[in-house]
């Protein structure tokens, strides 16, 4: 009887304190701007029960009547609210002056906006989601000033090219990476796993030495939050791409009259005595491009605690070609975990370890013979296969580089695998109550393999051709670590003098190895059995090749930031550099660079204006540094080749390479910014304008004429490489951003950004006074050029002057027979540059630059009610592009402007004549280079977040559903598939050999959290 009482009076008391919770509903808005918080996390304190705000920032809870709820949210003060009994909480959250919203990573620390005295962009995570990038470079084109993004190629997973305020050397001009502190890739991270990231452009990178030439860009990724109940967000979405563009080329019918009226100028039987019939033949476009899916899904699940914080992440993207399908494909994998615990009251451990595999398979995209150069031109008027059914050979009349593109797809084989690993630990000691220290290590290693099979096939004698089955096969290992040791002293004296000093130490080291071999007369003539340890052939020649590498830095930095009154800002820092890249002459170099800022919005004249939320001043110059070369040029190293007597008999063995030079060093970057930034109408506008210079000294050119008893005339070797140059780029920059309310359930925002640049080479020292790069055309001198007085990468070839209408007009000009012919009504004529009689070499000059001369973004954003919307445009102005995808041998096919050709005098003045004969009309001229100005719609996406009516019945916290096109469309006056793409070479970019066309992807997709 007992028993039964104390088992009632349990059940009794448990219904009596269950009755005791309380269902507590309410908004969380921002005291900004009166908007409501989605993600907001809500704790019962003490406990570890809570929820988050839904995206229309309402929450509900149960808890005790007298339970105190915690609400905390990055970038916001946090508040503790006791319930008292009541059932509606309606809270409002103001900014947090240390919130990551107004803190600024600035590297080895962080710095509050309005105290920052450098030139500094950020993208969010929210621009991140709208963008919906497929790699991290894709998120800065176009929401940043300063920051131009090119891709290589529109193919899956290939490369982009990021260049901060123009191009700074001969060399390799992208910035550095820091990942959560170590030097890191971007192309091996998901951008979802991506919390900010922070562009250093000015002399504030100087803190990094001799990798901030380029730039600094700053990754800080995503991790849970303390107090926040466990999180799951999941993203999944599905797109369909296909080609942006086709261009216009002309069909079965019009080519065979263009093709009857060429052979017809030069006295030869017609190919086509009859063209009726012949319609408008093959599309090789439409027979090339395809529709193609892309997938990309990830997982995330965060939360924390009082003492420990963690997140779990896992995704997968796959993508499938336009061209191609799988072959070429493009897959990423990632998974990633952070943890961060607070060991003791002065003692925090931070963590993230990520891995990736990627897999990646292409075709030839590039260059003379790519598939979209083959596609381009080949005839219409010949079919994809033959009678037989087998894929049709082009004739030998095309020329040697042009086949049959699905051909070529269908006999291509590669294979690309990567693993990567990559983190850091790091220890946070609070020694002081001003006094801090860190030490931190971060990691990469990385494994990859290559495989590329060449079957045994005959393209009807063409370069293509393949006599013996090959397959190539590499491996590499590419390891490098990062440790810091710094420690920061923070204090504040009097209430007015805010002092900050860092110092530390940094020590890098990277080594790596790489081992490749090739097989021959494959079993089968077939990919499965492309491996070299089941080759049967055998070859006189060298068929396996290897090498290692090892690099250290080891560096040492100060930095002092200074406030007075927040009026006042000062930041003067100096890092010591030693790196085995150099010779003993010239290991170690300084870097010192100073910022200061006058915030005139504090001063005692300007505290009473009310709409002048911040107006500040900065003023920054500072050297930076790249040691960006290749490894051991100080020395001589055996890569050369050479051949031997042995016996009286002929042996072929290693030499000498590269001559060396003991005196080279680092290129040096002196840079200067002055800037402005401004804040009106309690921050509803925000406004930043910058004026900047970097010049860069000490550019390192390699291969510098010298006697030719060194030997540098051998296969492998070459001159030696010196600092002989200087490249000068300044603009400005202007950034201003708007938000506002039209009603209470519609807001909007409108960021735009603009970018001008001029660059100006001015020294080349290296005996000649220019540097050539690029190609054009077969067996024409390198179209580009770096030289005084220039921008780097000009290109260097003819003006023109129209056609010759008549024999007169061609009689009484300078010869131009130098070039490959003389002059014929309907030639191009060719401007006399130096006034002699002879149009030759000397004639070339500046004909344009890939460099544009101003680029700008625009991005709009809307939300009503549960509705969003949010459009990205990016544009570019001034840059040229050269036409390259032409083969000038009369057979193949023509782009349709063709039509407008000269047919006698007064019928054109822009398009030459047709003619099987030879001219001098395809030598490398302004008639090939084209504005390549364009102005995209990169992405634009509509949203819609379903009502917590409708989330509670599925027992989830919110889920939100998308559409998203992006590259929908771009206007611009160029030919070519692609005005964006460039092949990011500092002295050859802007040829385009037919690049492979940034897809436009029609995307759906959906956002879930529970």
């Amino acid at each position: 009887m007992k028993k039964i009482s104390f088992f009632l009076f349990c059940i009794i008391f448990g219904f009596h304190a269950l009755a005791q919770d309380l269902t507590i509903k309410g908004l969380i808005t921002s005291k900004d701007d009166g908007q409501p918080l989605p993600g907001v996390s809500v704790l019962i304190k003490g406990t570890l029960k809570g929820t988050i705000t839904d995206f229309d920032g309402n929450y509900v809870i149960q808890a005790p009547k007298d339970a105190t709820l915690q609400f905390s949210y990055i970038g916001m003060k946090s508040q503790d609210v006791n319930v008292d009994g009541r059932t509606t909480l309606d809270i409002v959250m103001e900014n947090d002056a240390i919130g990551v919203d107004e803190v600024v990573v600035i590297g080895y620390g962080t710095q509050k906006k309005e105290d920052l005295t450098g030139a500094v962009s950020i993208v969010n995570a929210e621009t991140i989601e709208n963008l919906k990038p497929v790699k991290v470079e894709q998120a800065l084109q176009g929401t940043m000033s300063g920051v131009n993004v090119t891709a290589q190629s529109g193919a899956p997973g290939s490369g982009l090219d990021i260049r901060i305020r123009g191009i700074s050397t001969n060399g390799d001009a992208s910035p550095v990476a820091i990942i959560d502190g170590y030097q890191g890739d971007l192309n091996t991270l998901n951008p979802n796993d991506i919390e900010t990231i922070t562009v250093l452009k000015d002399a504030q990178a100087a803190i990094y030495g001799t990798v901030g030439a380029n730039g600094i860009i700053l990754i800080t990724t995503k991790s849970g939050r303390k107090n926040q109940a466990t999180k799951v967000t999941v993203n999944s979405s599905v797109g369909i791409q296909e080609t942006s563009r086709k261009l216009p080329v002309l069909n079965a019918t019009e080519y065979a009259v263009l093709l009857n009226e060429a052979y017809a100028a030069s006295g030869d039987d017609l190919p086509f005595p009859s063209i009726s019939g012949l319609g408008k033949g093959t599309n090789w476009q439409n027979e090339l491009f395809e529709t193609a899916p892309v997938y990309n899904n990830d997982i995330n699940i965060s939360g924390g605690t009082d003492k420990i914080v963690y997140s779990l992440s896992a995704s997968n993207l796959k993508q499938e070609g336009i061209i191609g399908g799988p072959k070429t494909g493009y897959e990423r994998n990632t998974g990633r975990m952070t943890l961060g615990a607070d060991l003791s009251s002065w003692i925090k451990f931070k963590s993230s370890i990520t891995f990736t595999n990627v897999n990646r398979k292409t075709i030839n995209e590039f260059g003379l013979g790519s598939v979209l150069f083959n596609a381009l031109n080949m005839p219409s008027t010949m079919p994809v296969y033959d009678d037989a059914g087998d894929y049709f050979l082009a004739p030998s009349s095309l020329g040697n580089e042009v086949i049959n593109p699905l051909a070529q797809i269908e006999n291509t084989y590669n294979d690309y695998d990567l693993s990567k690993w990559n983190g850091n630990f790091s220890l946070d000691f609070n020694i002081l109550s001003n006094l801090t220290a860190t030490t931190r290590i971060g990691f990469n290693t990385t494994n990859d393999k290559s495989k590329d099979f060449s079957k045994e096939i005959s393209y009807g004698g063409k370069v293509f051709d393949v006599s013996r089955s090959t397959v190539f096969q590499d491996r590499n290992n590419y390891n490098d670590y990062t440790f810091d040791a710094f420690v920061t002293y923070d204090k504040t004296y009097s209430d007015l003098h805010h002092l900050t000093a860092t110092v530390g130490t940094t020590v890098y080291k990277t080594w790596g190895d790489h081992l490749e071999g090739r097989g021959y007369d494959i079993p089968n003539n077939s990919w499965e059995f492309a491996d070299i340890g089941l080759a049967t052939g055998t070859t006189d020649a060298k068929v396996t090749n290897s090498w290692t590498y090892d690099q250290r830095r080891l560096s040492y930095f100060a930095r002092i930031q200074y406030d007075y009154e927040g009026k006042y800002l000062l930041s003067a820092m100096l890092r010591r550099d030693a790196s085995t890249k150099f010779g003993p002459n010239n290991t170690v170099a300084y870097f010192p660079s100073v910022t200061i800022g006058w915030n005139l919005a504090k001063e005692d004249f300007l505290k009473e204006a009310e709409n002048i939320d911040l107006l500040k001043l900065r003023l920054s110059y500072g050297i930076l540094g790249s040691d960006k070369i290749d490894d051991y040029q100080y020395i001589s190293r055996l890569n050369g080749e050479a051949t031997y007597v042995f016996d009286g008999s002929l042996v072929n063995g290693t030499a000498v390479g590269a001559s060396p030079n003991a005196s080279i060093k680092w290129e040096e970057s002196e840079q200067f910014d002055l800037g402005v930034d401004l804040k009106l109408f309690n921050n509803k506008v925000d406004l930043n304008a910058d004026y900047f210079s970097k010049k860069t000294n000490n550019l390192l050119i390699g291969n510098i004429p010298v006697s030719g008893i060194l030997g540098v005339g051998a296969p492998g070797a070459a001159g030696p490489t010196v600092n002989a140059g200087t490249v000068k780029n300044s603009g400005f920059e202007f950034a201003v951003g708007y938000r506002g309310k039209i009603t209470k359930d519609l807001t909007f925002s409108v960021n735009y950004n603009l970018t001008t640049l001029k660059n100006e080479v001015l020294e080349v020292n290296n005996g000649t006074g220019f540097v050539e790069g690029g190609s054009f055309g077969v067996g024409q001198p390198a179209p580009a050029r770096m030289e005084v007085g220039k921008p780097i990468g000009y290109f260097y070839g003819y003006k023109t002057d129209g056609l010759f209408q008549n024999q007169a007009e061609a009689d009484a000009h300078p010869s131009q027979v130098a070039l490959g012919a003389e002059a014929s009504p309907g030639d191009i004529r060719f401007v006399n540059m130096n006034g002699d009689d002879l149009i030759d070499t000397d004639d070339r000059t500046d004909i344009g630059s890939p460099i544009p001369d101003a680029t700008m973004g625009l991005n709009i954003s809307l939300n009503f009610k549960g509705l969003d919307f949010v459009a990205y445009a990016f544009a570019s102005i001034g840059n040229d592009i050269v036409r390259n995808y032409e083969r000038v041998i009369p057979d193949v096919n023509k782009m349709s402007y063709k039509l407008n050709r000269w047919t006698g005098e007064g019928t054109s003045n822009t398009v030459p004549r047709l003619t099987t004969a030879a001219t001098s009309n395809t030598v490398f001229s302004d008639f090939y280079v084209e504005d390549g100005s364009f102005l995209r719609l990169q992405n634009i996406q509509l949203g819609y977040k379903l009502p917590k009516s409708v989330t509670e019945k599925l027992f989830i916290q919110s889920l939100r559903v998308y559409t998203s096109i992006s590259n929908l469309f771009t206007i611009t006056e160029y030919q070519g598939f692609d005005p964006a793409a460039s092949s990011g070479e500092p002295i050859g970019a802007g040829f385009d050999n037919g690049f492979y066309p940034a897809a436009r992807t029609y995307t759906f997709g959906l956002n879930l959290n529970f």
